[in-house]
């Protein structure tokens, strides 16, 4: 049977990572494959640190979807990938690729996975995850800071250029294309376990 692809979209520090993690521990049981959008940011390692660090995350245009809707077609037909990694404390991706094999649910995370037509077209499932501007600030606050090596300073600078504009000119618009938008900031769990009934229903058919 072809494999289910389901879409999790929604702002930085939405809570995407919090979703998918639900998702995985209610369908431990299934063959289930995860593949973050960050990883297809753009390789950048012909550029200067400098230059690097002035990219817009943010936009479309820093991400190359052509590579990724190939991918997951290629996951689709059931065929391996050999799929880049993206490593944010150098802003670039790392020279060593991951090697990721076809499963029955495919869940594809990002920001901007709804923004693009192609990889909508692939998509099974589509989740909007929605939650409180600040929170959402807070929670990027602490991830940069503590797992990407960010400064306050640089992440306060980032969000107030590019982040929350660039949210409110793309993100926020795609989530007219999902199936499902889960408030995040309020009980979800009743969203997702719909989702995975739905989804075993399909498995089992």
């Amino acid at each position: 049977m072809k494999p289910i692809v389901i879409g999790v979209a929604g702002g930085s520090g939405s809570g995407k990572s919090t979703i998918v993690s639900y998702l995985m521990e209610s369908l431990k049981d299934e063959d289930v494959v995860i593949i973050h959008h960050d990883d297809y940011y753009k390789d950048q390692s012909h550029m200067t640190m400098e230059d690097r660090v002035k990219t817009n995350y943010d936009h479309p245009f820093s991400l190359e979807n052509d590579l990724l809707r190939d991918d997951l077609q290629k996951l689709i037909n059931c065929e391996t990938i050999e799929k880049p990694v993206y490593d944010f404390t150098i802003h670039t991706r790392k020279e060593k690729k991951e090697t990721t094999v076809p499963a029955k649910v495919i869940i594809l995370e990002g920001i901007l996975i709804f923004e693009d037509e192609g990889l909508r077209d692939l998509m099974d499932i589509k989740v909007y995850v929605e939650t409180d501007p600040d929170l959402r600030f807070i929670r990027r606050l602490e991830r940069d800071v503590n797992e990407r090596g960010r400064s306050l300073d640089s992440v306060v600078k980032q969000y107030l250029s590019t982040v929350k504009p660039m949210h409110y000119r793309f993100v926020n618009p795609s989530k007219r294309h999902a199936d499902i938008i889960i408030p995040n900031h309020y009980k979800h769990s009743v969203a997702v376990d719909v989702m995975i009934t739905k989804i075993k229903s399909i498995i089992s058919e």
